[in-house]
């Protein structure tokens, strides 16, 4: 018996436009390009990717700056991961409310603004001559990077039809993934030749070149009847979510452990308080409702497991490759690239393996094969050739890459429109603070290594263990891989007969 195609989203744009059936409830939807032209879904991602890439790229080339930019605030190097982790903070709090303005004042609008907000704050970043100042400078680039994230997921869900969803949101990726790769050595670039204030105004070209594709290719899209703001839940979820992220990326200083389990603790009181605050209100900044949708409750699940892995293993490698290999920082970070590397070949494949394999039996193999490369890092040893080592992390970036394409995708599979921006809110929340998770578990388990070894500081032995931790993580997502149906995400990947092959029938 052949299974009704469910519609995607371009189709029931066409039907509006047709008048065969009513605009969603609250929601008014903006007629999109034709999912026939190829280059229409093409065109919206890789502008969207413009502002993904540019926050990338200034993650990764600050990191390479810190000791630069220490040495010229006359502070001592840790003191500026506080302009990380304030970049964080600001994520945690604004990222539940982007969905809710891009309903109120339109997808295009907001987004145009988030970019608007993360130059302003590149270009206060740059003159800043105070620490203080430059870490309430960062705080304004999270404010706009928060709403950038999510709600450049949600132009794209919403302007491309699903059956082009997987290579729209390889599109998507691909640019934000050069992003970790160009920054390295362009930070090292800057910070030789130039002034390291050269990492923010880098920003502005790329910043206002995506402003103008936004304003020129973007579709705006607004809910017709806004939902309430919610203050209270915004203050909960905020405190909760900021204590959390600033608590495990704390646990990853030296000294500063009780610090990070107060903050931790905090938030896992205030979390409760949310969600009992959100049980009592019909339209909550965060909807837990979206996780009585079966793809999108696998995924979020499923994927916080991985991402756990996946944030624990920039942390673990570089520090591995450096006190376990005694390499220099500028020799681990051209090694620890390949991951990157391989994430972008992946991405042409993607959309094929997923129509020729689909989504559940795709996650699950993947999945596994993913974790096993992780656990295979734990016994990289100095005598093993620098290939080696480089092809092995690139093989893991490649299987990873294809594992968050998969989930980044199915989990909007069963999502009806008017609850997008919601989801998207949603799920790019859980996608920070997982990453930031992973630090906290990559951490601990080498801090109990350390411990049941009586070292103070970690050895190879350690490292393998810490990484064998992480894997296991990971593969535990497996068993709720296998909870995806066998049609799941059928007519995103394209396995779905096609309509008029059914109306033959």
């Amino acid at each position: 018996m052949l299974r009704p195609r469910r519609r995607g989203l371009a189709s029931i744009n066409a039907e509006i436009r047709d008048g065969i059936v009513p605009a969603a409830d609250g929601l008014a939807l903006v007629p999109s390009r034709p999912s026939t032209e190829p280059r229409g879904y093409r065109t919206v991602a890789l502008i969207i990717a413009c502002a993904l890439f540019m926050e990338q790229m200034d993650a990764t080339v600050l990191a390479t700056a810190l000791p630069t930019m220490a040495r010229d605030f006359g502070a001592p190097v840790t003191s500026l991961s506080s302009a990380l982790t304030s970049y964080l903070l600001a994520l945690a709090i604004f990222i539940p409310a982007s969905g809710r303005l891009a309903d109120r004042f339109g997808s295009k609008t907001v987004f145009r603004l988030a970019i608007v907000l993360f130059l302003a704050g590149s270009l206060l970043c740059g003159q800043a001559r105070t620490l203080p100042f430059l870490i309430g400078a960062r705080f304004l680039q999270g404010i706009g990077g928060a709403m950038m994230i999510p709600i450049g997921r949600l132009v794209l869900l919403r302007s491309v039809a699903k059956e082009d969803m997987v290579q729209a949101m390889s599109w998507l990726i691909m640019p934000a993934l050069v992003g970790p790769i160009v920054g390295p050595p362009l930070g090292g670039f800057i910070v030789t030749y130039l002034d390291w204030r050269w990492i923010f105004y880098l920003n502005l070209p790329v910043g206002l070149l995506g402003i103008a594709l936004v304003t020129k290719f973007i579709g705006q899209v607004r809910a017709e009847r806004p939902t309430r703001p919610d203050l209270v839940g915004f203050v909960l979820s905020g405190l909760s979510l900021g204590c959390l992220l600033f608590g495990f990326e704390m646990t990853s200083r030296s000294g500063e452990l009780v610090q990070a389990l107060s903050l931790i603790a905090v938030g896992l009181v205030a979390g409760p308080l949310y969600i009992l605050h959100a049980r009592r209100r019909q339209d909550p900044i965060l909807d837990l409702s979206l996780m009585r949708v079966p793809t999108f409750r696998l995924s979020v699940i499923g994927g916080s497991l991985t991402r756990i892995t996946q944030g624990a293993q920039p942390f673990l490698l570089p520090l591995m490759l450096q006190v376990g290999f005694g390499m220099s920082a500028a020799a681990s970070g051209t090694i620890t690239i390949a991951g990157a590397i391989g994430s972008l070949g992946m991405k042409w494949l993607a959309p094929k393996l997923l129509r020729r394999f689909g989504f559940r039996s795709s996650l699950i193999v993947n999945g596994l094969i993913a974790s096993g490369g992780y656990a295979v890092c734990g016994f990289f040893r100095p005598a093993w050739p620098v290939a080696v080592i480089f092809a092995v992390l690139a093989a893991c970036g490649f299987f990873m890459s294809f594992q968050f394409t998969a989930y980044n995708t199915i989990a909007y599979d069963e999502i009806p429109p008017e609850r997008m921006s919601a989801a998207t809110s949603f799920y790019a929340t859980f996608q920070q603070l997982m990453l930031s998770l992973g630090i906290c578990v990559g951490a601990a388990a080498l801090h109990v290594g350390m411990l049941a070894t009586h070292k103070t500081t970690p050895g190879l032995g350690q490292f393998t263990w810490a990484f064998l931790v992480v894997t296991v993580v990971s593969a535990s997502a497996t068993l709720w891989n296998m909870r995806f149906s066998d049609t799941a995400g059928d007519e995103l990947s394209g396995r779905s007969p096609p309509i008029n092959s059914l109306q033959k029938t």
